[in-house]
């Protein structure tokens, strides 16, 4: 068979015998993610992931899973790259600046100049970003999708429990993961290619966090209200085994850490039925508890959202 595919990953290995072959991941025209092998065969740098390539290929069963077997490759045009990158629906400047906008209404003035500062100073990276290297929304203009996202969860439970602060709760959001620009780094495809130093080292939880009180102090913010942000971007992951130094201590930090677990939990539900029929189960997802999950083919598997309704 032959087909065009953009590779994911790609790694130089060598088989029992001591022989050169690649291991890599390709996204199919399908938009779905294969193994791949080419075996005998030395890469010296010919192709990199990020790459789009013509490729011949047999398909054969390993544990359970289609693998390709590819015996012909070479690199397709350039321009072909857009056929394959996952983007989000919708489009990361538009998202950003309905974000930029329900700030600047903020009837808190510490709140408006912090969230519109820290937005403005990193614009460019949150308008396309993904939000993550390997899960939830690890596709162009994920994070502003991701962030939306809560967002808009966050202004429903605003309508359904008043005491909540909302424009707390609405900065506490729409900044929880913007130092993952500062964590990330992002290839071609504008795609996450890895981890910065800095974001191996320090992590956008921490790093986020030093935003808010850099950003408190040039303008001077009120800094009980600073830190009751810092406090939601380091507690949002809920418990130390995720990352967080500490545990949501007040409610909207509370919510902004459920809100945060449940958008991701649904983009991972969504993305890992959407591959199987309808009455199927999928593999186990390691990400979600190592669980096996139902399409029931009831609703649609799409991940789609409503945004600014």
């Amino acid at each position: 068979m032959a087909s065009f595919a953009m590779i994911k990953e790609l790694a130089e290995k060598k088989d029992k015998n001591g022989n050169g072959y690649l291991d890599m991941t390709v996204i199919g025209s399908d938009k779905k993610e294969y193994p791949a092998k080419i075996w005998r065969f030395e890469n010296n740098g010919q192709f990199e992931a990020g790459e789009v390539i013509e490729i011949e290929y047999t398909v054969d069963n390993y544990k359970g899973k289609t693998q390709l077997n590819i015996t012909m490759i070479k690199k397709a045009p350039d321009e072909m790259i857009k056929d394959f990158v996952p983007a989000a629906e919708y489009d990361g400047k538009a998202v950003f600046a309905m974000l930029l906008e329900k700030a600047e209404n903020f009837s808190d003035n510490d709140f408006k100049q912090l969230v519109t500062s820290i937005m403005l100073k990193n614009r460019e990276k949150l308008e396309v970003y993904p939000a993550a290297y390997r899960l939830h929304h690890a596709i162009v203009g994920g994070l502003m999708l991701h962030t939306a996202s809560i967002v808009e969860m966050a202004e429903k439970i605003c309508t359904v429990y008043p005491n909540v602060n909302r424009e707390l709760l609405i900065s506490g959001a729409i900044l929880h993961d913007v130092a993952k620009t500062f964590e990330m780094e992002t290839g071609k495809t504008g795609l996450c290619s890895g981890y910065s130093v800095g974001g191996e080292l320090i992590g956008h939880l921490v790093k986020g966090a030093m935003y808010i009180e850099e950003t408190a102090k040039e303008l001077d913010i009120n800094k009980e209200k600073a830190v009751l942000i810092e406090h939601m971007i380091l507690s949002h992951h809920g418990v130390p085994e995720y990352g967080s130094p500490v545990r949501p201590m007040f409610l909207e930090a509370e919510i902004l850490s459920a809100l945060d677990s449940l958008d991701a939990t649904i983009f991972e539900i969504n993305n890992a039925t959407s591959k199987i029929e309808p009455g199927k189960f999928t593999e186990r997802q390691w990400a979600l508890d190592n669980r096996k999950l139902f399409n029931h083919g009831l609703s649609s598997t799409e991940h789609k959202v409503n945004l600014g309704e």
